[in-house]
């Protein structure tokens, strides 16, 4: 028994310092991603026609490829692009990070978009008569509304972010796949993998909970 927990040590201790950099990842992601999301569908929403397409084509061309490429090619593709090359080399987390913001800025625009296309047209009307501005009637009215219905999709792409995070690995971010696949590859035991799982799930299980907090605050 001894043995077992000495060898569930040594594969579960790398993966733990792994976890600090899916967490790492996922957080920045998060922190970026949900208001860079937002500039976006604002963007779309634009009567300037040029803002307006630009953002629509963004959002198509991100949620129309693989994270996976997007990944591979902010880190190899973009140092070899002509001129400014040079100044596009990043670290290899650094440029994890700025790909997860990308990719999931676009899929969150969309999800602003459908909060914001199921408030009713006449809570505008209403912030109007009541004299507020703009800015008033988004901050005050808008905005809270739409935080309640985009609740459950956010939640879903944010337990769904998590996973993506393994895919760093294949740019030499060493996260808890990583680990676990040397464990594997080192002891010939798929065990590792277990464990890695089990770490992904319980990363989960506290963001579910998370966000069935915030859902029970706004009454769904």
């Amino acid at each position: 028994m001894s043995d077992f927990y000495i060898y569930l040590s040594n594969i579960t201790v790398p993966m733990l310092q792994g976890m600090v950099i899916t967490l790492s990842v996922f957080a920045v992601t998060i922190v970026c991603s949900l208001p860079l999301g937002f500039m976006f569908t604002l963007m779309a929403r634009s009567r300037i026609a040029p803002v307006k397409s630009f953002a629509k084509g963004y959002i198509y061309v991100v949620r129309g490829t693989p994270l996976l490429l997007q990944i591979m090619f902010v880190y190899f593709g973009l140092p070899l692009l002509p001129v400014v090359g040079d100044y596009l080399v990043f670290e290899r987390f650094t440029a994890a990070c700025i790909a997860f913001c990308m990719n999931y800025a676009a899929y969150f625009a969309e999800i602003f978009r459908g909060g914001l296309l199921a408030i009713d047209k006449g809570q505008y009307e209403a912030a109007k008569v009541l004299g507020l501005t703009k800015i008033e009637t988004m901050t005050r009215v808008v905005i809270p509304q739409m935080i309640r219905v985009c609740l459950p999709a956010i939640s879903n792409e944010t337990i769904t972010l998590v996973k993506d995070t393994a895919l760093v690995t294949v740019i030499g971010v060493a996260e808890i796949l990583h680990y676990a696949k040397t464990s594997v590859n080192r002891d010939g035991d798929t065990f590792a993998f277990l464990v890695a799982g089990a770490l992904y799930l319980l990363i989960n299980f506290v963001i579910t909970m998370v966000f069935k907090k915030l859902e029970n605050k706004y009454e769904f």
